[in-house]
């Protein structure tokens, strides 16, 4: 009987080297080779300190900064830790609201979404990131169009002329990936960063 089992211990040691211990390590180090940034979390320095990621929304609560899309991630309550509360841009709990179509509370927070953005611009129509979470509840970028969309508000606030953001908001467009994939977007931390260093001068 030992003989018939000796084989399989040995194989299962083997693969278990193999693909628990030499692929992982092999692959951890291709990527930190290949893609030393990504491979690190794609974060985002300035003035030498890590300011957030590339790859996670942050919350921009000031006027004077673009915003980004809503987010739904939730944390433990931290009084009852049988419920939740809202956790923005949690990246331990990512996840959307799961809110349908015919949910009160979503209609009712859309509105009010809507409603404080029409303030904001009159002149415009509310582009969909701005009023909508993803999937993740984490989406670290915005539209042309709904960055443009706060141009008015953030130029207002920080008395700079609007011809100005705009250039910012292009300057910090990205287009589709190889062309094709996905859609034009703008890095909401990237912008404000930007945005930072041009008010600086």
């Amino acid at each position: 009987m030992l003989r018939e089992i000796r084989p399989a211990i040995t194989l299962l040691l083997v693969l278990t080297a193999i693909t628990g211990l030499a692929y992982p390590l092999a692959m951890t180090g291709i990527a930190g080779a290949v893609f030393p940034s990504q491979a690190q979390g794609s974060l985002i320095e300035q003035d030498g300190k890590v300011v957030g990621s590339a790859l996670i929304g942050q919350e921009f609560k000031d006027e004077k900064y673009f915003h980004g899309r809503p987010s739904a991630t939730l944390a433990p309550d931290p009084t009852d830790s049988t419920k939740t509360v809202s956790a923005l841009y949690n990246a331990a709990n990512s996840g959307g609201s799961n809110l349908g179509p015919t949910s009160k509370a979503l209609a009712d927070r859309l509105k009010e979404d809507v409603d404080r953005l029409k303030a904001e611009n009159p002149n415009a129509a509310v582009p969909v990131d701005l009023v909508t979470t993803s999937a993740s509840g984490l989406d670290p970028d915005i539209s042309p169009e709904a960055a443009q969309f706060q141009v008015p508000r953030v130029a207002k606030v920080r008395n700079m002329p609007e011809e100005q953001l705009r250039q910012i908001v292009a300057s910090n467009t990205r287009g589709r990936l190889l062309g094709l994939l996905g859609e034009p977007h703008v890095n909401v931390l990237a912008l404000n960063l930007a945005l930072d260093r041009a008010a600086a001068k």
